[in-house]
């Protein structure tokens, strides 16, 4: 009697039919390849670490100030940008973040938390591999900073 049964493993990243990982077969193929542009992975992981909770804003001062007065000319528009920094590669992508924290708030599991939200972002949406994403702290939001803005804008004349 022979034994016809037959055992099969899964295919590893490295045995795919052209070499390519899934991702790599997904940005390059027979058909053509696929280019992103850093601006692209530049919004997505602006949006990505503005959706945690905890992050006040992206941007030191000087862009936070420019970006208001941009936002408040007709037709102008928020900058997802705002405040990060991208390398794109072929295949990869390295990501800087200036941003504010809010007060009260544990900043190294903050900073964990944007990390793994951009990283998954970025990698979902574009295939690409993220190598690091690094984060700079700039300051931290104070709740009576909201209170300072109000006050200054009441009229000082009636």
């Amino acid at each position: 009697m022979t034994d016809t049964s037959t055992t099969t493993t899964a295919p590893k990243q490295g045995d795919r039919p052209n070499g390519l990982s899934t991702r790599e077969q997904g940005l390059q193929s027979k058909q053509g390849s696929t280019s992103i542009a850093d601006t692209v992975v530049s919004k997505i992981a602006g949006i990505a670490a503005k959706d945690v909770s905890g992050v006040y804003a992206l941007g030191g001062s000087a862009s936070r100030a420019l970006g208001a007065v941009r936002e408040r000319i007709p037709g102008g528009r928020v900058n997802h940008s705002q405040g990060v920094s991208v390398e794109v590669g072929e295949m990869q992508a390295a990501v800087d973040l200036d941003m504010i924290a809010e007060y009260g708030v544990a900043i190294a599991d903050l900073a964990g938390s944007v990390r793994r939200n951009v990283i998954t972002s970025i990698e979902r949406m574009t295939g690409l591999q993220v190598t690091e994403v690094n984060i700079s702290v700039a300051d931290v939001h104070l709740p009576e900073d909201d209170q300072d803005d109000d006050a200054g804008s009441a009229p000082r004349v009636q």
